[in-house]
């Protein structure tokens, strides 16, 4: 996402800053009806969504709007402190001697990083690794083992034999760490191929700490292959000129909040956060994770059977294949399919992953498409729309602010931008535009061949009038955007899930993600929004925690006790997280008012600096 560093906790920390404050923010789209809401369609063809809010916030703002306006308190220079990069309490974390030190980009490390994102990705698309040819035909997996009621013991020579859907970083990971404990596993990945999709995934502390436990040697494979993003600062910055002389006044892109994520990994005993290429994460669990062969790509998980009383579960692919395990795990993402059946989900409510291994293979065309149809596959999943949709791109360039921000958010009103260092000079960036779910850009035309680009230079005009609220961007952003290709600009609106079980059902509150043998992981049970940058982090604490209880089993008919203990260990704690980030990322359209308001907006902001460590602190915690 689909999704998204631990800095991107940035976002999220507004929503402890004003956890105080009794007002709500809607984000979901409009209604046909709710024509108040929505603007204008664009020159672009593009109709966006108003951001909007209810209660206290909303009638503050309707009366800031009615009150004059005494132009003259919005006169005059931002603060100098808050256009320095590194503050002195950054500063004083990063210079302790244990804290990583800065390298700066040099010829060398670029290349070597580029080259093995390359090579990784052509590794993927011969298949290298996969299981094929005849070896597929004589799986363990094909046949069905004659298994008394009451299940089998579970022994050194005859291990636990795990199924597990989906070939993204949670499937991954719950493979590797199968491996490790001497299970029997074998890994249905629905794509073709292990396509490059998306950008570098920042690996945060806490999920590090989780590979390490799972195998030393991936550990230390990704640390060397990634690029350290905890030497530098990070946070939030203001997108536009902003403020007034009660509140506090602020120039395009000065810093409202700074901080580090060092610190809080040491006082844990955590490894610093590295960035690291999907490939590259892809080519090493592949590589060091598991035998050969374990990976069985174009192989869809359509429909699973629990063979009750111990005899593990039965599993049918897209294509009609069977195989049979003691257990299955759905890492199938948020679409899951797995999951779809677990819980007798409507029909529809399992779809084509757009991120992960398979979102590679998906083209502007098919995006398209999936954009529309996404909207019907959320309703019938339980799935509930951020309000926003987001484009991204891995741009080939230096950013002008490298060697001092490794992350930063550009707020607006509605919409915001964020970037984040990609190793190898390269910058991930994320534009996110709050309008209804289902949108689609114009296709290519001769008058208008860079639709997407045409729209976000718009978005984030920097000279002139600015963008469609005459508000005038800091030129950052189109740095990065004037940096990309319009073929690698990818667009999807952005779902996630309730933090908490929206049902009475008394298995499911019992067991939130498993259900006799089977069990979800991952974005399959906790999509979350991008905010925080833990969604691949909890997945891999997930991976780490599911196998932890599987290994305890020593008799089949225990496998169920094991899973549903497993979901009720994860659920508080990926609930929360859920929770912060999606609440982080309705707040942000009541940012600027906060920020016009006296008293309350430096309030506002100081809370926000001072929750994140904190914050962190929660994350990075040593034990999941």
């Amino acid at each position: 996402m689909t999704s998204l560093s631990a800095k991107r906790i940035a976002a999220t920390s507004l929503a402890l800053a004003a956890i105080s404050l009794p007002h709500q923010t809607c984000a979901f789209a409009p209604s046909a009806t709710s024509s108040s809401r929505l603007v204008s369609p664009t020159k672009l063809n593009v109709v966006g969504e108003q951001a909007s809010s209810i209660g206290p916030a909303q009638v503050l703002r309707n009366l800031k709007e009615t009150l004059p306006q005494i132009e003259w308190l919005a006169e005059g220079p931002g603060s100098a402190s808050n256009k320095i990069d590194i503050p002195d309490h950054v500063a004083s974390v990063l210079a302790q001697p244990q804290a990583p030190k800065r390298e700066a980009e040099n010829e060398e490390r670029t290349e070597r990083i580029r080259s093995r994102a390359k090579q990784a990705s052509e590794d993927a698309m011969k298949l290298r690794g996969m299981l094929t040819g005849d070896d597929d035909a004589t799986a363990w997996w094909r046949s069905q083992r004659s298994i008394s009621e009451g299940g089998r013991s579970v022994t050194k020579e005859d291990p636990l034999t795990v199924l597990v859907a989906g070939g993204g970083l949670a499937g991954l990971v719950v493979a590797s760490a199968c491996h490790a404990k001497g299970m029997k596993v074998a890994l249905f990945e629905q794509a073709s191929s292990y396509a490059p999709y998306g950008g570098p995934i920042q690996i945060q502390s806490n999920a590090l700490r989780a590979l390490q436990q799972i195998n030393p040697t991936i550990y230390e494979e990704l640390v060397k292959a990634g690029t350290c993003t905890a030497d530098r600062v990070s946070g939030l910055k203001i997108g536009y000129r902003k403020g007034n002389k009660l509140a506090g006044l602020y120039d395009a892109g000065d810093w409202l909040v700074r901080f580090d994520t060092v610190g809080p990994a040491l006082e844990a005993g955590l490894p610093a956060t590295v960035v690291v290429d999907r490939p590259v994460i892809q080519q090493i669990l592949v590589k060091h994770g598991f035998p050969e062969g374990t990976v069985r790509i174009k192989s869809r998980i359509q429909d699973f059977e629990d063979l009750g009383k111990g005899r593990g579960v039965a599993v049918t692919l897209e294509d009609g294949t069977k195989a049979y395990a003691d257990a299955l795990v759905g890492a199938d993402g948020i679409w899951s399919q797995v999951r779809k059946t677990l819980h007798g989900l409507d029909d529809g409510a399992g779809g084509f992953a757009a991120s992960g291994a398979a979102g590679g293979a998906i083209d502007d065309a098919e995006a398209r498409k999936l954009a529309r149809d996404t909207v019907q596959i959320a309703a019938k999943a339980d799935r509930r729309f951020s309000g926003f949709t987001c484009y991204a791109a891995l741009a080939s360039h230096r950013a002008s602010n490298i060697e001092n921000v490794s992350y930063q958010i550009l707020l607006g009103e509605k919409k915001y931008f964020v970037s984040t260092d990609g190793g190898g000079e390269r910058q991930q960036w994320f534009a996110l535009i709050r309008e209804p779910a289902g949108g689609v850009d114009p296709e290519p035309t001769p008058e208008d061949p860079h639709p997407k680009l045409t729209r976000l230079r718009k978005e984030f005009a920097c000279t002139g009038s600015g963008d469609d609220d005459e508000n005038v961007w800091d030129p950052f952003a189109l740095e990065l955007i004037n940096a990309s290709t319009e073929e690698d600009i990818k667009r999807r609106d952005l779902y996630d899930g309730a933090p908490l079980l929206t049902t009475l059902d008394p298995q499911r509150l019992l067991s939130p993600w498993a259900k006799g043998p089977v069990a979800l992981c991952g974005d399959a049970s906790h999509p979350m929004m991008p905010n925080l940058g833990q969604g691949g982090c909890q997945a891999t604490e997930d991976g780490y925690r599911l196998v932890e209880e599987l290994s305890k089993v020593q008799h089949t008919r225990d496998v169920p006790g094991a899973l549903g203990g497993y979901s009720r260990v994860r659920v508080i704690r990926t609930a929360i997280i859920q929770g912060f980030a999606q609440l982080g990322s309705d707040l942000l359209v009541d940012f600027d008012l906060m920020m016009t308001i006296p008293l309350l907006g430096p309030f506002f902001l100081t809370m926000t600096q001072l929750s994140m460590p904190f914050i962190l602190r929660y994350l990075y915690t040593p034990s999941f």
